[in-house]
């Protein structure tokens, strides 16, 4: 049987790409930069299907363009913001997301967020590099433990029920906002506001999961910070654009806010630089799910999309029929 034709726009890990050479007719991007938008129009010419990041940008032009025999993109993520699905659902393109394999990595870092933020993990990195830790103090750095505390969660999903779990052997409090109550048996004993204003009054501690919308975009902003409690520790593994940067940095220096761990941002790679000279700011690359296991585990999934579609089969994280309920 001759071998589908995949277009691979970065280099992925062993496992996955042992797999593609194994199923697939592929086409690698062999130096592993990142394609223009000639570049990946280029590489798919004759391909069957695309496997791509998030750092490819598949708007209408590109997918426009793209050479009729595309049936299937398959993006190395759960979000899904860098692909057109409507202009992709017309030309009768599918599109699918690794959705499940990613919630233990993400949370984990999660945790290496609020950790870093609360411990004041940036000011005592910088002091041990300058060389300037020569004399202790009983009242030096001190930071803010997470037991006994609230943990306020924005977004109850896979990955910020992992964290609540993750959170309650820390010895915290869980409150939640979700666009609906979880069942009690995923709530485990977390208390739900119905109203997110409800959740910021009480959350000492805030971290953001929900998605990247319309409805999110800067839903931390000046009016949101002021809800939450003084001194309060904010962090964000989800995605940049729920933070209004000018808003949050304002806090940040004025300690409204205590301190803030981030691993996205907007229009990352490039991250607003007041970020980085704020001591109590601390930041990661984007480490969310950043492990062999995670990366590995997000390759196979969306090469379980592709089979399937290839296949003539429903792939298991097709996101096509959001365009459909949308439009409901």
């Amino acid at each position: 049987m001759t071998r589908k034709h995949l277009t691979i726009t970065r280099r992925l890990p062993e496992q996955v790409e042992a797999r593609i050479r194994r199923d697939y007719s592929p086409q690698f991007n062999t130096d592993d930069h990142l394609y223009t938008s000639d570049e990946l129009i280029a590489a798919a010419a004759g391909a069957d299907a695309l496997l791509v990041t998030p750092r490819d940008v598949l708007d209408a032009i590109v997918i426009a363009r793209l050479p009729g025999s595309v049936r299937i993109i398959a993006t190395l993520s759960v979000g899904y913001e860098h692909i057109d699905l409507a202009a992709a659902a017309a030309r009768g393109i599918q599109v699918t997301n690794t959705p499940d394999v990613v919630t233990d990595a993400t949370a984990d870092v999660t945790m290496l967020l609020l950790l870093g933020a609360s411990r004041r993990a940036t000011e005592g990195q910088a002091l041990l590099r300058s060389g300037a830790w020569c004399d202790p103090r009983p009242t030096e750095l001190l930071g803010w433990q997470l037991t006994g505390k609230n943990l306020g969660i924005f977004g109850m999903g896979r990955i910020g029920r992992a964290v609540a779990h993750r959170a309650q052997a820390f010895g915290m409090h869980i409150h939640y906002t979700n666009t609906k109550r979880l069942h009690p048996q995923l709530e485990q004993n977390a208390t739900f506001h119905a109203d997110f204003r409800d959740l910021l009054r009480v959350s000492q501690f805030l971290t953001l999961h929900a998605p990247a919308t319309d409805a999110t975009r800067h839903f931390l902003n000046a009016q949101t910070i002021a809800l939450l409690p003084h001194d309060s520790i904010v962090v964000n593994a989800a995605r940049g654009s729920l933070i209004d940067d000018d808003a949050l940095i304002a806090a940040l220096r004025t300690h409204r806010i205590a301190a803030a761990g981030l691993d996205v941002y907007q229009g990352e790679p490039n991250v607003c630089p007041e970020y980085l000279t704020l001591p109590n700011v601390f930041p990661l690359p984007h480490l969310g799910t950043a492990t062999i296991d995670a990366r590995t585990q997000m390759g196979l999934c969306a090469l379980d999309n592709l089979d399937a579609a290839l296949a003539g089969k429903t792939p298991p994280n097709l996101l096509n029929a959001l365009i459909h309920q949308r439009a409901l």
